[in-house]
């Protein structure tokens, strides 16, 4: 079933046909709908680890007894009151619980209304059990745990009978230091409560949460630099300071590596870096520092991308200016979104599914780097190899943050004539998490600044929330006023 059903159809009306659906799948009958992928591929999942679709519940993962040590050690724990904030008070309280995960699906943290979650604890949806799709199949927090990615879980698309009377959205929760999933933020409510919004609220909700931590490893971050920034100056130009996961918090100024990026560590105090050459590791208080006796005299080039909006996407390099074909970006843009490279097979699949042809990715990447220069992009993996400064990463970085106004800056669709179900897929996500934010943010200046992009201007709950928030003087409300109208007649 395609999600844009899923938006207009009443919930029970849906969840009756996710039903049929649901057991047409179950029994090899003819479906009356094809599910969405994300369940199809869950439901694959979910079989292959032999779940039962009449299972009654989840496992336990440990007793009640143990919560507060577990939860105490979390580093979600600190961030609970923020969620709580943002989700039980933005959304319905009254019909919905917040359920935050850690990184094996095991619930540490439930909280809503008495009456939702005495009727989650008769379906033992409830803290200490584990919900990883190979526990209790196919369900939102399981499902976006494996997958990486937002996603709602509406009735009937869960695996197991016992939840289709449950509607649900879940969003992981990274890391900004490893990038690896620290847990999931999810919102259940009985089925009648389902609304696509859901689902942007819980990814702002994460969002918000690792805008937090991205903020405090930037802190971090600054008192090591503070504290060793003289190995820089000592140890010549091709030094580093690392953290405690390898990655370059600050170099040399003239030493070629880019604040963000990996170093392997082992045990040795000697790493292979990926141009070759050999640097050896020191540790310090809250790092490591890097050393490399000799260096490459190699410049960099400048790369800036321009891929938001319905101008022609625009590649800058070194200063020249080069427009860009749509499939050119398409491949840039998924690049730039995949800093460590992809090969060609990998690159085919996301620019054109099942039907891409390997052959003619290397064939647009040999006339992007003539174009560009060959050391713009790389090959074996295919990878931007210059500095990079794109609009797209300034709006991801902007939602990761919860910064409204820096997103607001940067509202653009990502490249809206692309048909590559990943590009889409992106361009979907930064819609919903510039959506909820705006939202969320409750300012008339900020719904304002959304209802005049291509996506805010004809959205109705957004256009209805300006004008209520909007002095009745100020004239931004009356234009708020005649497009609401304009849409109720249409929609006549």
């Amino acid at each position: 079933m395609n999600t844009s059903h899923g938006t207009s159809v009443d919930p029970l009306e849906r969840a009756r046909l996710l039903e049929r659906v649901h057991a047409a799948v179950l029994s090899g009958d003819e479906s009356p709908h094809e599910p969405r992928p994300v369940i199809v591929e869950s439901w694959r999942r979910s079989l292959e680890a032999r779940i039962d679709p009449d299972l009654r519940e989840p496992p336990l993962s440990f007793a009640a007894g143990r919560l507060a040590d577990i939860r105490r050690e979390h580093p979600l724990a600190r961030w609970v009151p923020m969620l709580r904030q943002t989700l039980l008070d933005a959304a319905d309280s009254t019909s919905h619980v917040m359920i935050i995960t850690d990184a094996d699906g095991n619930i540490l943290w439930r909280e809503g209304d008495p009456q939702v979650c005495h009727d989650a604890d008769r379906v033992l949806l409830a803290e200490g059990t584990r919900w990883t799709e190979s526990a209790i199949g196919t369900n939102a927090m399981g499902t976006t745990l494996a997958t990486g990615a937002p996603v709602q879980i509406h009735s009937a698309e869960h695996l197991v009978r016992t939840y289709h009377s449950w509607t649900c959205a879940a969003c992981p929760v990274r890391d900004p230091e490893t990038g690896a999933l620290l847990g999931a933020v999810d919102l259940s409510g009985p089925l009648h409560t389902m609304h696509p919004a859901l689902l942007a609220l819980v990814t702002a909700g994460a969002r918000l949460v690792e805008g937090e931590l991205r903020w405090r490893l930037h802190a971090s971050d600054d008192l090591f630099r503070e504290r060793n920034a003289h190995y820089l100056g000592e140890s010549g130009r091709g030094a580093a300071l690392l953290s405690p996961s390898g990655r370059i918090v600050a170099s040399a100024p003239t030493a070629q590596f880019v604040p963000g990026q990996r170093v392997g560590l082992d045990d040795s105090g000697i790493v292979r870096l990926d141009n070759g050459e050999h640097a050896e590791v020191e540790p310090l208080e809250g790092g490591y520092l890097l050393r490399v006796p000799q260096r490459r005299a190699h410049r960099r080039p400048q790369l800036s991308l321009q891929l938001l909006g319905d101008g022609i996407p625009v590649a800058t390099v070194d200063g020249a200016r080069h427009e860009l074909s749509l499939r050119h970006a398409e491949i840039l843009a998924l690049l730039a979104m995949h800093p460590s490279g992809l090969n060609a097979e990998r690159l085919a699949l996301l620019l054109h599914g099942e039907q891409g042809n390997p052959t003619t990715v290397r064939v647009e990447i040999h006339r992007i780097r003539n174009a560009l220069g060959q050391d713009v992009v790389k090959t074996r993996p295919y990878r931007i190899a210059a500095d990079l400064d794109s609009d797209l990463d300034a709006l991801r970085e902007a939602l990761s943050r919860g910064d409204a106004e820096a997103a607001l800056d940067h509202a653009g669709l990502l490249l809206p004539r692309s048909e590559s179900t990943a590009i889409r897929a992106e361009r979907d996500e930064l819609l919903a998490s510039l959506r909820g934010l705006a939202l969320a943010a409750r300012s008339p200046e900020l719904l304002w600044r959304f209802a005049n992009t291509d996506a805010g201007r004809d959205d109705l709950e957004v256009l209805e929330k300006a004008r209520d928030l909007t002095a009745p003087d100020a004239p931004q409300r009356k234009v708020l006023e005649i497009r609401l109208r304009r849409l109720s007649e249409e929609e006549a």
